[in-house]
């Protein structure tokens, strides 16, 4: 049986984390400029610091419905030690998290 999305499952979440992604985009579209222009450094970092964040909100609240949905179903299915293994795995890399 192949994994469930929690993005198929809830669509509002979908939506949310897509306007969250565009916000992300158009503010590293606005980095990316403010570095061509050569705009003051401190300017900048702020900018980075804000899509950081954004960035984390959006990768905890997935974490947070992944693990409501996905996990828990794999926990009724006799494979929650592997979704949580899988899980765990992942959030190493979120250095924000």
């Amino acid at each position: 049986m192949s994994p469930t999305s929690s993005l198929r499952e809830d669509p509002k979440l979908k939506a949310q984390i897509v306007r969250q992604l565009r916000t992300a985009e158009g503010h590293l579209a606005g980095i990316r400029k403010m570095v061509e222009e050569e705009q003051y450094c401190v300017d900048i970092l702020k900018q980075i610091a804000a899509v950081q964040g954004i960035i984390s909100r959006t990768a905890r609240i997935l974490a947070r419905a992944h693990t409501h949905h996905c996990v828990r179903d794999a926990i009724q299915e006799g494979r929650g030690q592997e979704a949580i293994d899988e899980l765990f795995e992942v959030l190493k890399y979120l250095k924000h998290f």
